[in-house]
């Protein structure tokens, strides 16, 4: 099985392995450096070879449930209103926050499911706690501009709660509006070490924002044969990203075959947030 691997500077923060060998990228069909790959996807392999029932259990091997024991399902009330969110790990003092903003009928529940997406979610819940973390799956009230702005108000809150945290903001689907409307937004701008676009839209007003300006990384997980948001579409917004800036940290990830929730599943989240807490 063969995975990139990035060197970084001794000083960067990087998190600690959890489950590598079972969750890197299987081989890497065409590449260009470390900013656009080709992945091998297989629907045999990586979904019924890889799940105990297909789609609704994954192997026990891929999770650890006892990272329950630090998951929390929690009401913030706020300005802007109730916020329903799932938090696992650091409510204090985390070293790295990480949200995940799920699609069109998801839920916060989505976020901590440990046995769907061939326990993607179970391995990023563990890589927070175990590196002194918080992961968040929150509710919200739609993609607009109300949802931005509950989004932005639960990272100002934790945000407060650990101020040398970096944080990273994933979006799934539909959520990637989420993604770009805090792209916009001046002051969630500023707060953001990463964006995360997984089997999701794009932007170009992202080319004028805050975000933007700020070289705030971003990577784009893309299905080949996604039917809802076409790969051909988000691979060109990410390449006019590098057009307006080519030393922008943008990342692509395509995997090939693969459909609308394949990044989900297959998104190396060590891989990527590795990369992002050093680049910014």
């Amino acid at each position: 099985m063969a995975c990139a691997t990035l060197a970084f500077p001794a000083s960067a923060q990087t998190l600690a392995p959890y489950k590598d060998d079972l969750f890197a990228y299987p081989a890497i069909l065409s590449s260009e450096g470390d900013t656009y790959r080709v992945v091998d996807y297989q629907e045999m392999r990586d979904i019924n070879a890889r799940d105990q029932v297909p789609e609704r259990r994954v192997q026990g091997k891929y999770v650890s449930t006892g990272v329950r024991k630090v998951q929390q399902d929690l009401v913030l009330k706020l300005d802007v209103g109730d916020i329903r969110h799932f938090a696992v790990g650091k409510a204090e003092g985390a070293s790295v926050i990480v949200l995940y903003l799920h699609g069109q009928g998801g839920s916060r529940k989505q976020g901590v499911d440990d046995f769907t997406f061939g326990g993607n979610f179970n391995r990023i819940k563990n890589l927070m706690a175990a590196n002194g973390g918080l992961y968040l799956s929150p509710d919200f009230s739609d993609f607009g501009d109300k949802g931005v702005a509950e989004v932005a108000a639960l990272i100002d809150h934790y945000a407060a709660q650990s101020p040398g945290a970096k944080i990273v903001v994933a979006c799934g689907s539909m959520g990637g509006a989420l993604c770009w409307g805090l792209a916009r937004d001046a002051r969630a701008a500023k707060r953001l070490s990463g964006l995360m676009l997984l089997g999701s839209l794009w932007d170009d007003g992202f080319l004028k924002s805050p975000a933007f300006k700020a070289g705030v990384p971003v990577f784009f997980g893309q299905g080949s044969k996604d039917p809802v948001f076409p790969v051909d579409k988000q691979q060109a917004f990410f390449r006019s990203i590098l057009a307006k800036n080519k030393g922008y940290p943008a990342r692509f990830v395509r995997f090939e075959t693969g459909t609308h929730g394949t990044p989900i599943r297959m998104t190396d989240w060590r891989d990527t947030l590795n990369w992002m807490l050093q680049a910014k």
